[in-house]
């Protein structure tokens, strides 16, 4: 994987590659033409990049018992809530508002990270992750994706490892 240089991170990054770049993490960025009419950001995302959809992570923002917690499973699947609470020592859970997200988050919907986010929040990583060497996540905008180890996204956020997703 290539790693980006703070020159380039500087001209065009988003929080997202800068705390990559600030960590010394490899990563690589991958961009593509984002159609605002895509029914799904996640998997537009691995159809334009030919990933296959299990590799590629959607970033989802959840309400935890009244706090607002990252989940991060495959775009193939869905997001147990329930499994989602129980990882975090919590009773229920259920999607937060989209616009609380992106006030706390400092990203769009279709564009939120699990990296560089303006108020660090709980984050939860779907297990299935650690099955591949790489995963792609949003760099933080639509359009933009990352491809890095699921252990260092794991370490980066302090993310939980636990069996939240539905396939």
């Amino acid at each position: 994987m290539a790693k980006k240089s703070k020159k380039q991170q500087q001209s065009g990054g988003t929080p997202a590659t800068v705390a990559l770049t600030a960590a010394g993490v490899d990563f690589t960025v991958h961009a593509y033409d984002h159609d605002p009419n895509h029914p799904s950001y996640g998997e537009e995302a691995a159809q334009a990049m030919g990933v296959s959809p299990d590799r590629v992570f959607k970033t989802l923002v959840a309400d935890v018992d009244g706090t607002l917690t990252v989940a991060v499973v495959p775009v193939a699947g869905s997001l147990d809530l329930k499994a989602l609470a129980a990882a975090v020592g919590g009773k229920r859970a259920a999607m937060a508002d989209p616009t609380l997200a992106e006030r706390t988050t400092g990203y769009v919907r279709g564009g939120i990270s699990p990296l560089g986010q303006r108020k660090r929040l709980p984050t939860v990583l779907d297990d299935s992750a650690t099955a591949h060497a790489t995963i792609c996540v949003s760099a933080g905008r639509r359009g933009l994706e990352v491809e890095l180890s699921p252990k260092d996204l794991a370490e980066l956020t302090a993310a939980v490892l636990s069996p939240i997703g539905r396939g």
